[in-house]
């Protein structure tokens, strides 16, 4: 974690992770070399470098697409955690995949340009003033630059050295990337062919994306309506609610979230955002007696949110108390790695 800027080794998780990753994308570029030309509708036979220029960006586009669906589904449901866990694997590889793309059609369409390429491709066409005609390749250009930035500060060195805020800051232009290439696709290459099928594909993948992030922002607004105060205390809601090794998540009147969390027939309470990058520590689960964050491993101890020795990481704890079966958290943070002694469950509950 704290030691190496590492926070999870290479493991065998990783490597298939990642293996099965890279196998799905040449299976889908090579599916796409053999197969895409026979519905490639135009005026005149789409040349070997265009076929192979499209193969890698409708690659880039699809991965871009899961990749921001994966946060939504992993708050829907916590079976895609996983898939949450190595997500920047994921991003890295889009960049390369989007570079390449880039590349082909730099070396296609302006190999032979009296000038460099790059002022080729931003002086090609200049109608800013238009919609339709709108110089798509400015928008393709701007969805690039953001990957790469994304991808070159994607190592923990960065996150430490520029504070997590700033840092899970600059990853939200995954976002305007998003937009931009949804934009350069819309007013490129949709506009010169009459075939339909990857017109659709693009709608499909927009609405989805949309549609996750608006049903897992109105569940998340569920969780958070449902503190209301008693005496300083913000109710939790029943005991009984509560898995065995997982969390409910609760957000204070400040803004900030608590997850309480169930083990071996207590109750313990911390901030839910992890020291690492503010990741949703509710969303995990303890394992070996501490809480695992579900993005990147990172690991607390439930009593006190001290990480275990070597590292050094501390997140805020909370006091508890029962009414019951009623959970009630106090709103009032303790310091970072202070410990509170578990509220013991009811013994019918036990």
């Amino acid at each position: 974690m704290s030691v190496k800027y590492t926070p999870v080794q290479w493991n065998a998780n990783k490597y298939g992770y990642d293996l099965v990753l890279i196998g799905m994308v040449v299976l889908y570029i090579l599916s796409f070399l053999n197969v895409a030309p026979m519905f490639l509708d135009h005026a005149r036979p789409t040349d070997g470098p265009i076929v192979r220029a499209r193969a890698f960006g409708t690659c880039a586009f699809l991965l871009l697409t899961i990749i921001l669906c994966i946060g939504p589904l992993a708050r829907l449901d916590a079976r895609f955690l996983p898939l949450l866990y190595n997500r920047r694997h994921f991003g890295v590889l889009t960049s390369v995949i989007a570079l390449s793309h880039a590349m082909f059609v730099m070396d296609w369409y302006f190999n032979f340009a009296p000038q460099s390429k790059l002022e080729g491709l931003l002086g090609a066409n200049t109608s800013y003033g238009q919609v339709l005609g709108f110089p798509f390749e400015v928008l393709g250009l701007a969805g690039l630059i953001c990957l790469g930035i994304l991808a070159a500060t994607s190592h923990d060195f960065w996150l430490n050295f520029l504070t997590p805020r700033l840092w899970k800051a600059l990853h939200f232009l995954i976002y305007p990337a998003f937009a931009a290439v949804v934009g350069h696709i819309a007013l490129g290459s949709l506009q010169s062919q009459d075939n339909s099928i990857f017109a659709i594909v693009v709608g499909l993948s927009t609405a989805l994306v949309c549609g996750l992030h608006a049903l897992a922002a109105w569940k998340e607004r569920g969780c958070d309506k449902r503190g209301n105060a008693d005496a300083g205390w913000i109710i939790v809601g029943d005991a009984g609610d509560i898995e065995e090794g997982r969390a409910k998540i609760i957000k204070l009147p400040n803004g900030d979230r608590v997850a309480v969390f169930r083990h071996k027939a207590r109750l313990s309470a911390i901030a839910n955002a992890c020291a690492h990058q503010n990741g949703p520590l509710g969303e995990g689960r303890i394992v070996d007696g501490c809480v695992t964050c579900p993005w990147h491993g990172f690991q607390y101890r439930v009593a006190d949110g001290r990480s275990p020795a070597p590292f050094t990481e501390m997140v805020p704890t909370y006091r508890l108390k029962l009414d019951q079966t009623t959970v009630l958290v106090d709103p009032n943070a303790n310091e970072p790695g202070m410990f509170v002694e578990p509220t013991a469950l009811p013994e019918h509950m036990q």
